[in-house]
């Protein structure tokens, strides 16, 4: 089973400083039909205006990815950490027992554009934890790669959570194949230009829920870069 669901069909929010896309319910936009899929829970496309962020505010029992874009986030927390998260770097937060954080964009005429993903975890109320990785350009390249897993292999952030995020870039001919556990669920997002995934035609923003499936096979991108969760029931 493969449904589409398409970019302008998400929530969305405009609150001048930030504008941002819902995936799935989130604060002021609510729809039960997408509370979300397996234990994915979150996926918020957001825009921070210069100069303007989050302050700081509270998690718990959650697993946060901040995947960006274009621009720059600023991150600091109650651990400690005080971090600069550029393109091309992937950002995981374990909130466990509890964690505070704000995130600025503290360019004077950029915007930040980034992804927040959030994950619920198999294991609660575990120390607070943060790790920060760059994956290179070359190796999303024409593939998928390999960003957040359970293990932490192959350069990725480790999750405390029953999921694995992937991360392609793909062009003209190239093409790739996915191997998926048909009992498990999957999820595309496509953050940008366009691409085709088992016949179906997605335009930047588009997502896919997937489920009963035993591959997915990418192909026909145009400037597209696309993230691909193996997700639990």
């Amino acid at each position: 089973m493969i449904i589409l669901r398409k970019s302008q069909d998400r929530g969305y929010a405009d609150h001048g400083w930030l504008k941002s896309f819902h995936s799935f319910s989130f604060a002021g936009y609510h729809d039960p039909d997408f509370m979300g899929w397996g234990n994915l829970r979150v996926i918020n496309e957001d825009r921070v205006a210069a100069g303007m962020g989050f302050g700081k505010h509270s998690h718990r029992n959650m697993e946060i990815i901040s995947y960006v874009l274009s621009g720059e986030l600023a991150h600091e927390d109650s651990m400690g950490n005080i971090k600069g998260i550029p393109p091309g770097d992937v950002q995981r937060m374990s909130a466990g027992s509890g964690v505070s954080h704000s995130e600025f964009n503290h360019a004077k005429d950029q915007t930040t554009h980034f992804l927040q993903i959030w994950i619920e975890p198999n294991v609660l109320e575990i120390e607070p934890s943060y790790e920060q990785q760059a994956i290179p350009t070359i190796e999303k390249e024409g593939k998928l790669r390999l960003i957040a897993s359970p293990s932490g292999e192959n350069g990725s952030v480790k999750i405390h959570a029953d999921a694995k995020i992937y991360a392609g870039l793909f062009n003209g001919a190239q093409s790739a194949k996915l191997e998926l556990n048909p009992k498990r669920k999957s999820y595309v997002h496509l953050i940008r230009g366009a691409l085709v995934i088992n016949g179906q035609q997605l335009s930047g923003g588009d997502a896919l829920f997937i489920e009963n499936e035993s591959s997915l096979e990418i192909s026909a991108g145009v400037d597209a870069e696309v993230l691909i969760f193996d997700l639990s029931h």
